[in-house]
């Protein structure tokens, strides 16, 4: 597996990798209708273009070139911010969502970030828990910022089970850069 930047050619793949990891939610009974779906996947393009013209869009390629997953990352109160993480089905569990994870918090820190942030559902096993043991704390609604309470907002009235999306933060190690231009993680 290779991880490189996504292009702009590619935002009708990375929308059909998103289906595709999406129906693990369907699985555990969380739907969309028809027109939050038409609503929800509009947004998602617009905000994965905007990554992709940034450079912010990873992806994760197998040895026979096809995309596996991606990562997004955008801004959200100054801060960075995950806005998408999926990996096809018949990728998961093999380490793919994990090196797309470790590869956006690089991209944070080599973009100056100290935290990046994300949203998420707190009561499906592969959710929270995954984010917790890669060092992401949850955040109450009232110590965000503007742009992440926007953010809740939009999800919680378009996404099932609302009550359920939480915030949460991972402060990212510091960046030095060498004199050699290596880059090099504090501690």
């Amino acid at each position: 597996m290779t991880i490189r930047a996504g292009l702009i050619q590619e935002i009708e793949l990375l929308i059909d990798i998103d289906n595709d990891a999406s129906t693990l939610f369907e699985a555990a009974g969380l739907r969309l209708d028809a027109a939050r779906d038409l609503e929800v996947t509009l947004a998602a393009r617009e905000r994965w273009m905007k990554c992709v013209s940034a450079g912010t869009v990873l992806v994760a390629v197998s040895q026979f070139c096809e995309l596996m997953g991606f990562a997004a990352v955008a801004e959200r109160d100054g801060e960075l911010y995950l806005d998408q993480l999926s990996v096809r089905r018949g990728f998961m569990r093999q380490g793919v969502g994990t090196e797309l994870l470790h590869a956006a918090m690089k991209l944070a820190m080599q973009m100056g970030g100290h935290s990046l942030w994300l949203t998420t559902y707190d009561h499906l096993s592969w959710n929270r828990p995954y984010y917790e043991r890669h060092g992401f704390v949850v955040i109450r609604a009232e110590a965000l910022g503007p742009q992440m309470r926007e953010e809740l907002s939009f999800e919680r009235r378009l996404l099932p089970d609302p009550e359920h999306r939480i915030v949460m933060r991972s402060r990212l190690p510091a960046v030095v850069v060498r004199p050699s231009g290596s880059l090099a993680h504090s501690v």
